[in-house]
């Protein structure tokens, strides 16, 4: 494989994503040695702290390169599954086939105690949560009782490698430290300590370990070193050595915050494209034909793990950027335009029967951190709505601790308004006859603008012309009697 300094290409988008190609697997049969200490060629055994979404699709990556994985994680169903040889995570292609082959040929097993683990293998990786508390600013639990659980392992010659996202500085200036005092060993000398971000994808995570090039940086020389032996080891792809963690920290929370920052800005322009009565989507297609234009799409706002948390990494250190924090407020300020574009079409909502259409952070994925869905629903509830949700990735208990009453696909109902928060393809299949006495599809993810319309039915989206409805003669009179 290829270790180099910078990225040996940048893609230039034409418009849009792009495809980036599967690099094939260039390894040979490895041979095992003990201990590893960077040899080409050669596999030893790691350890991956936190076998959730992320951590397992790594684990059956490294051992399907030849290495003897054990990984750690606090959940003994987890652990369980995987000493069974089953994935328990059903959304990633081609995962459940790894895992069970690399349990199966002996290269995978799972256990809760990490010291042990640690002491054990030759390369520890952490992949376990760090989110943001009331604050807004990082939550550390989780990764801090992992690297205390881990530090009683560190031994002479470990690698200990951080892909959880970090605020610049972590990896050298909070845990580093707090290994070397747990072990009694001096980073960088006796040991290896590196930053390199996970760049995974929920649904391709398998793929984007064969596509996208690897950044790590350590907190020295030697450990960014070793740190990139390992991955030029286990992957396919190109692996870019920085100039230290803090550059490849900030690289993962610049590339998320562009992405928060692009879609604020795609937002914006959505409200103008209102104002002027043009299709936003019809004004970024011909944008990014321009290939140094690569605007994203406007919608409900942001959800999910990372773009609407990582901002917050930077803010935490940094609050003289004004421009992140803007970004953060227009794009979770989006619930709030909807809530007003729906109360412009049909007045007040104290009483109105509404429904949401799907809850998880974005279609085809059963997550719901950060759902744009969940502060839909409590304002609308707020206001008086009487709200009812549907999304096919979740049962009706699910729906219901969501704090909305589960509607069932294809049942009559009576809801007046129907508010779209996911882009499911389920949605475009949608009977409008089930509800008589709709008013108002409001199309958070505009991706309902072709689903026909019975004149009597409004229709708002995000930077897309609204369709007003026909009042019924019958209501026009009424309304003229009264005045």
């Amino acid at each position: 494989m290829t270790i180099v300094t910078r990225p040996s290409s940048i893609q230039s988008l034409l418009g849009g994503s792009i495809d980036l190609p599967v690099h094939a697997c260039g390894h040979g049969p490895a041979i095992d040695v003990s201990p590893w200490i960077g040899a080409p060629g050669t596999a030893g055994k790691v350890a991956v702290v936190g076998a959730g979404k992320m951590g397992l699709p790594l684990a059956a990556q490294f051992a399907d390169h030849g290495w003897h994985v054990i990984a750690v994680d606090v959940q003994q169903s987890v652990v369980d599954a995987i000493n069974d040889g089953r994935s328990h995570v059903a959304e990633e292609p081609g995962l459940a086939e790894l895992v069970a082959t690399a349990h199966a040929g002996g290269r995978l097993r799972a256990t809760t105690d990490g010291a042990a683990a640690a002491r054990e293998a030759d390369v520890v990786v952490l992949i376990v949560p760090v989110m943001l508390d009331d604050a807004q600013q990082p939550d550390y639990r989780y990764m801090d009782s992992a690297v205390a659980a881990i530090g009683r392992g560190v031994h002479q010659g470990s690698l200990v490698i951080f892909e959880t996202t970090l605020p610049v500085g972590d990896t050298r200036d909070r845990f580093t430290p707090r290994l070397e005092e747990a072990s009694g060993l001096r980073a960088d000398v006796d040991f290896f300590v590196a930053f390199s971000p996970e760049r995974l994808y929920s649904g391709a995570a398998l793929r984007n370990l064969a596509t996208y090039p690897k950044l790590v940086g350590g907190i020295g020389p030697a450990s960014t070193g070793r740190a990139a032996a390992f991955y030029d080891a286990v992957l396919d792809t190109e692996i870019v050595a920085m100039s230290n963690a803090e550059a490849a920290e900030f690289s993962k929370l610049a590339d998320t915050t562009y992405r928060d920052v692009n879609i604020a800005l795609a937002n914006e322009f959505a409200k103008y494209a209102e104002r002027v009565g043009v299709d936003i989507h019809e004004v970024i297609a011909a944008a990014n034909s321009q290939p140094y234009s690569h605007i994203h799409q406007p919608g409900l706002g942001v959800g999910g793990h990372c773009i609407p948390v990582y901002p917050h990494f930077l803010l935490s250190r940094a609050p003289e950027l004004e421009l992140v924090e803007l970004s953060r407020r227009t794009n979770d300020g989006q619930v709030g335009v909807a809530i007003r574009a729906i109360e412009k079409e049909i007045g007040a909502l104290d009483g109105v029967p509404v429904l949401v259409l799907g809850l998880t952070y974005r279609d085809g994925v059963r997550e719901l951190a950060y759902s744009r869905a969940l502060p839909l629903i409590e304002r609308l509830a707020h206001a008086g709505a009487v709200v009812s949700a549907y999304d096919p990735l979740l049962s009706p208990d699910e729906t219901a601790r969501c704090c909305a009453t589960p509607w069932t696909w294809g049942e009559p109902g009576p809801f007046r308004a129907i508010v779209t928060q996911t882009a499911d393809p389920l949605f475009a299949r949608l009977h409008l006859a089930w509800f008589p006495d709709l008013e108002l599809v409001f199309d958070g993810r505009d991706s309902l603008r072709n689903l026909p319309l019975p004149p009597t039915v409004a229709y708002r989206g995000i930077g897309v012309p609204p369709r007003p409805r026909a009042v019924p003669q019958a209501v026009a009179q009424r309304g003229s009697g009264a005045r």
